[in-house]
């Protein structure tokens, strides 16, 4: 796919792939060390219920001088663990490969003990990564990881807190992408997280309502504040995240680190066609959700829709409907269809599609959605594959699901 940039080719081929990142590197005190106190204030005038904005050195992208990778960024593995890591886009935060997300099961599928057990069992198995959003059960799943965060009292420096903001209650103003709901948001996220700011904040889909200058000037204000350290955007189209570059760099702002996209053995087109142009380009990288494709994607299915499905829960009857369709049906038949290739490599299926969504690299990680500890040590066992993962298995793969996207040269 040939993906439309709004800039043109010689400013991004006069740019170093360092000029590309996402914003400078933070300092103690939240800032970025360059020496320049913030002009904005505190847009609420001091008031509100969230946590007040702070004046720190202003965040400046790296200018066309900085100094570029001498080769490839490099994967290493945490000491003590297997847990591999990776670069977030071409940006220099050191993310796990596979990071627990919150969505479904934390304060709603699972108890808050459950959730404990999980982040605890993850943590010391090399998981850095947390990802939740303020809509995950109406805010208490927000409100689960932070209780949780604060009882566990590990090292703020040590984990990676990611929230997405896009639909924070029923009112006009509480959703979207406007300069007042992403501050505001974040604000709310951070009072349920109890934390002085998160690592990343996504933009949780794309507003057509919202100029594409206000969302950049937004984000870039609350990392100025140390709101937030990096932000992204979530199920954005192509064009969307390489405008939003195009009008970062126009404006001197902080143009997006990486996006977040669904991506599995079924979904496939947007993370093969579109994303990786994006990670050569601009740096933007990819944390991915949903490997086993809502729970579908298992070694347990039998024709049946498994007990891990989020199908199965009351209020994703739409998931239900999916996978009970004749293109769900089909899918479960192409799972049992790959039993052979996991028996031959040792693994279950849900190790080896966690696996093949990790062989990428513009993944930066992939995030597990697990309801027990069984499914996350289980889940956790696919860096063992990784390594066996060679081109002719992936080959092997693409032929048996007959889905490979077409690659537009």
């Amino acid at each position: 796919m040939q993906v439309s940039i709004a800039c043109t080719e010689q400013n991004l081929r006069s740019r170093s792939s360092e000029d590309r990142l996402c914003g400078p590197r933070p300092v103690p005190g939240g800032g970025n060390g360059s020496g320049v106190t913030s002009s904005h204030g505190n847009p609420s005038g001091g008031g509100g219920n969230g946590p007040k904005a702070r004046t720190v050195p202003v965040a400046r992208p790296l200018g066309p001088a900085a100094v570029t990778h001498s080769g490839p960024l490099r994967e290493s593995t945490g000491r003590g663990t297997s847990m591999k890591y990776r670069n977030l886009g071409k940006s220099g935060l050191r993310v796990s490969c596979l990071g627990l997300g919150t969505w479904v099961t934390f304060g709603s599928q699972i108890s808050d003990e459950i959730a404990e057990n999980l982040m605890t069992v993850a943590y010391e198995h090399g998981v850095n990564l947390f990802d939740t959003a303020e809509v995950y059960a109406a805010g208490k799943a927000e409100r689960t990881l932070g209780n949780i965060l604060k009882s566990k009292g590990w090292r703020r420096s040590s984990y990676i807190i990611t929230t997405k903001i896009f639909w924070g209650g029923q009112a006009e103003t509480e959703k979207g992408l406007s300069r007042k709901h992403i501050i505001e948001g974040l604000w709310g996220s951070l009072e349920r997280l109890q934390l002085g700011y998160v690592d990343i904040v996504f933009a949780n889909r794309w507003d057509p309502n919202s100029p594409m200058e206000e969302i950049v000037r937004a984000m870039t204000f609350v990392i100025n504040q140390g709101l937030a350290l990096y932000w992204g955007t979530s199920r954005w189209g192509a064009a969307e995240i390489m405008e939003a570059y195009s009008v970062a760099r126009q404006f001197n702002l902080i143009p997006p680190a990486c996006e977040q996209a669904e991506y599995h053995l079924f979904q496939k087109d947007k993370m093969e066609t579109q994303l990786p142009e994006l990670y050569h380009k601009i740096g933007v990288g990819s944390v991915t959700w949903s490997p086993l494709a809502y729970g579908v994607i298992t070694s347990k299915n039998e024709g049946r829709i498994p007990e891990t499905c989020r199908g199965t829960i009351k209020s994703y009857q739409w998931l239900k409907d999916k996978v009970q369709s004749e293109d769900g049906k089909k899918q479960q038949v192409k799972v049992m269809d790959l039993l052979p290739i996991a028996h031959q490599l040792g693994c279950t299926v849900a190790q080896l599609s966690i696996a093949w969504c990790l062989r990428s690299e513009a993944v930066s990680s992939v995030l597990l959605e697990v309801s027990n500890t069984e499914q996350l040590m289980e889940n956790l066992g696919a860096l063992q594959v990784l390594a066996q993962l060679t081109p002719q298995k992936v080959l092997e793969i693409d032929w048996l699901l007959g889905n490979k996207p077409h690659t537009k040269k």
